[in-house]
């Protein structure tokens, strides 16, 4: 089987092979720097920069005067330009102390926010004009330095990508804890808010991905693909040839990147097994029967910049792709997702250490089921230590003896981890509460639906599709926003009903 970059390699021919400095064999080109003589690159004609302080005071230009404001010219592009290289230059570490000392010593004029604050009090009682000019004054000194520095660098080539990176890098630092700094965080936030408003709806650009689409964007596809990997060529083929969809929002700032794909399998009923969907192929030449085509599934959303975390791309994807379809196939009446529960078997771990000194899981599963774990698994008296290495293992998933008599308990378990476990009022699972959050109902829960070792050791091979009545989902995502109600149907209020009753919650 050829790998699929050998093979993108060979349908692009040698016109394709470099695009802004990437071959499609994966191999980039790097610029050289010198960083381990701790020295920097900056424009032509410059001398080589050899602090943070210098680089920042020279790249990052003060607030304009309040009067002068909109007569002030940028500074060069250079000044950008050499920014983006300087940052690029440092390791991990030296980015950490780069972006701590630009958000401490490059954000708000704190004193002329507290003068201009008690001013904006006293005149409080003045004309309308007054008061207005003085708040004018206010929202102006509130804004950071480096907030128009970022952008003046979104105004270059490359920079919104630059940009996006560079946020990726701050997520890191705080999600790791490597800085705890309230500066540092107010950084992130306000590249949050510019990214929100430079990926905009209005500005993004829904592509269908075909065979047909260049090599470059079918090998991001496949490298991005985070829900199931893509294998091989055949792999990406079938996942973009007949009776299957994939679609991804693009940017004008950012040519030739996906910023988040969604794939949609055209089915005749509303599939429960992801293995039907993958694994099932249609040669490129097939002609699709409209006749087989009552119901899209979304089976894959990837976001495929770090850095645009907390930006709300899928839901309006997922919006645009319904609109699509409908025009497409207009006789559709079934949208529902096939979604992965990542994190249950994490879980479900948890819980069951915690009850660990509480006998047998503490209702978790009935004294039936416990007597066939035990028969299963030959340990009279241990199961609840023996179902917890079976789980971590995912043996169990390979005796259908197992799996027949774990069924019961596992399906109750995870329905009440998807429509009972909650994180600040909404659904702990974080692929729930997006599904929910976009007005769609917890449908159903389809037993071994993901057989693959990552499946199992992820959900116990436990998929939920998530159904969007469209007549419904803005009635439904207004209950869940301001009153954190799920919609669920009967199967899954059923099974969280038999969980509430064994275990006495």
């Amino acid at each position: 089987m050829t790998p699929l970059h050998l093979f993108c390699t060979l349908r692009c021919g040698a016109r394709g092979l470099i695009h802004r400095g990437v071959l499609c064999t994966g191999i980039k080109f790097t610029a050289w720097d010198c960083r381990n003589a701790r020295c920097y690159t900056t424009s032509a004609g410059q001398a080589p920069v050899k602090t943070m302080e210098e680089i920042l005071k020279r790249t990052v230009a003060p607030l304009p005067p309040y009067e002068t404001r909109d007569k002030s010219p940028p500074p060069p592009e250079s000044s950008s330009v050499e920014f983006m290289h300087f940052y690029r230059s440092l390791d991990k570490e030296q980015k950490l102390e780069f972006l701590d000392r630009l958000s401490r010593d490059f954000g708000v004029d704190h004193k002329s926010v507290s003068e201009l604050a008690a001013k904006a009090v006293e005149t409080q009682l003045r004309d309308l004009p007054t008061v207005l000019q003085v708040e004018d004054r206010l929202r102006y000194i509130l804004t950071p330095r480096y907030r128009q520095l970022f952008g003046h660098i979104s105004r270059v080539e490359g920079g919104v990508k630059f940009l996006v990176d560079l946020r990726a890098d701050m997520i890191e630092i705080i999600s790791s804890k490597a800085s705890e700094s309230p500066h540092l965080r107010d950084l992130n936030g306000t590249l949050k808010g510019l990214l929100s408003e430079w990926f905009s709806v209005g500005l993004l650009h829904l592509e269908r991905v075909t065979w047909q689409s260049p090599c470059e964007l079918l090998q991001k596809i496949s490298q991005y693909e985070a829900v199931h990997p893509v294998r091989n060529w055949t792999d990406i083929k079938r996942r973009v040839g007949p009776y299957r969809r994939c679609y991804a929002f693009t940017h004008a700032a950012m040519p030739g990147e996906p910023l988040i794909v969604l794939h949609v399998a055209l089915t005749e009923d509303i599939s429960n097994n992801i293995q039907t969907i993958l694994r099932e192929f249609a040669t490129v030449d097939t002609e699709e029967d409209v006749n087989k085509i009552n119901s899209a599934i979304f089976y894959s959303l990837s976001s495929t910049q770090a850095g645009l975390q907390a930006v709300d791309l899928g839901t309006y994807l997922v919006k645009k792709v319904v609109l699509k379809l409908q025009g497409e196939f207009p006789h559709i009446s079934q949208f529902s997702s096939l979604s992965p529960i990542p994190g249950f078997c994490a879980w479900l771990q948890g819980l069951l250490s915690s009850q660990r000194k509480e006998g047998r899981g503490a209702g978790l599963l009935t004294e039936q089921e416990w007597r066939e774990v035990e028969e299963a698994t030959g340990s009279a008296g241990g199961a609840a230590d023996s179902l917890r290495k079976l789980l971590a293992s995912g043996d169990w998933a390979r005796s259908e003896r197992l799996a027949r008599a774990l069924e019961p308990a596992l399906m109750r378990l995870c329905a009440w981890y998807l429509y009972g476990e909650k994180r600040r009022g909404y659904a702990l699972n974080p692929v729930a509460n997006f599904h929910l959050h976009n007005g769609a109902t917890m449908w159903r829960l389809n037993w071994l639906a993901d057989s693959s070792p990552r499946g199992v050791s992820a959900s116990c091979g436990i998929m939920v599709n998530y159904r969007y009545f469209l007549q419904e989902t803005n009635a439904n995502r207004a209950a869940y926003l301001q009153n954190k109600s799920i919609a669920a149907s009967d199967q899954v209020l059923g099974l969280v009903s038999q969980h509430q009753k064994n275990s006495k919650l």
